[in-house]
């Protein structure tokens, strides 16, 4: 069973999402007012960097690995969300995995709407090599719309036959821009984060007129042909766990190596939290474990 401490983060979510937003400049606010609650790491070492005309952060607890990287995306429905709103749960990964990691402020709609996530991610991932990294050493990694803007990050950079990362690592991914999974209805009841009317709202915004299916915005629709070793984390509790779901069997059905983690009655990103929930801290322990055995 979950967690007591389930109980208390629910109805924290449940605060959040009862009034509806004034607009992208309040939903942006309120999610780093919320996302601000859970930061109690003190120790780790950020640096901003310029990484290949991309605003990022450097990020890592002490004493970790400097030639073993982690390129993160943030998640947020590529609207909301920034480095500031996960850099509590970045810093646990960096910790776990022994590992620096590159946080990226990719460039959001509708300011920006697709492909400029990709673009972005695609730039530092070559900025990444151009300071001497190996790629044998890089995971890319995110959560929600950054879990399938990390699928999408792969692909642009197998297309564009630059040297392939290590692995990848998808917490909650967003893979489908329709929505169509069967659990976005199903889990409805339970989910208390992500509901389809939402989810279509900032899939319109990402878009901007363009195909739903286009792969780099649709993994799902993509070739995954080619793709390094996946980890996918997802709750039970969640609409998007047929996007995980259905990425899983694609890839497989590609070739790829994936590990896919459904975990009983967790929310969307519960790996945010942590601070408060000790299946949090579990989870990213695994994530921390998959890097290491990666990129040896």
């Amino acid at each position: 069973m979950a967690s007591a401490q389930m109980q208390g983060l629910l109805q924290k979510v449940k605060e959040l999402m009862a009034t509806p937003p004034a607009g992208i400049d309040d939903f942006r606010q309120k999610f780093e007012t919320f996302a601000g609650q859970f930061y109690v790491t003190k120790d780790a070492m950020v640096t901003a960097v310029n990484a290949g005309g991309v605003p990022a952060e450097w990020i890592a607890a002490p004493g970790v690995a400097q030639d073993r990287v982690i390129l993160y995306v943030h998640g947020g429905g590529y609207v909301i969300g920034s480095i500031n709103t996960h850099r509590e749960l970045i810093n646990r990964f960096s910790k776990a995995a022994n590992a620096r990691v590159l946080a990226l402020n990719y460039r959001l709609a509708p300011e920006h709407p697709f492909p400029a996530p990709v673009d972005d991610a695609t730039a530092a991932y070559r900025w990444l090599l151009s300071q001497g990294v190996k790629p044998n050493r890089v995971v890319v990694s995110g959560d929600s719309a950054g879990g399938g803007l990390t699928i999408a990050t792969l692909v642009a950079i197998r297309d564009a036959k630059l040297p392939t990362p290590a692995a990848g690592v998808c917490l909650s991914p967003w893979v489908d821009m329709e929505g169509t999974g069967e659990t976005m209805t199903t889990k409805a009841s339970v989910d208390p984060m992500v509901q389809k009317q939402g989810l279509l709202g900032m899939a319109s915004l990402y878009l901007s007129g363009k195909d739903p299916k286009s792969p780099l915005a649709s993994p799902l629709y993509a070739d995954l042909k080619g793709l390094p070793p996946l980890l996918i984390q997802v709750g039970e509790a969640e609409t998007l766990l047929d996007d995980a779901n259905r990425i899983t069997q694609r890839a497989k059905a590609a070739g790829v190596q994936v590990s896919l983690e459904v975990w009983p009655e967790m929310i969307h990103v519960w790996q945010m939290f942590a601070a408060v929930l000790p299946e949090s801290q579990k989870a990213i322990d695994g994530m921390g474990k998959f890097v290491r055995e990666h990129t040896v």
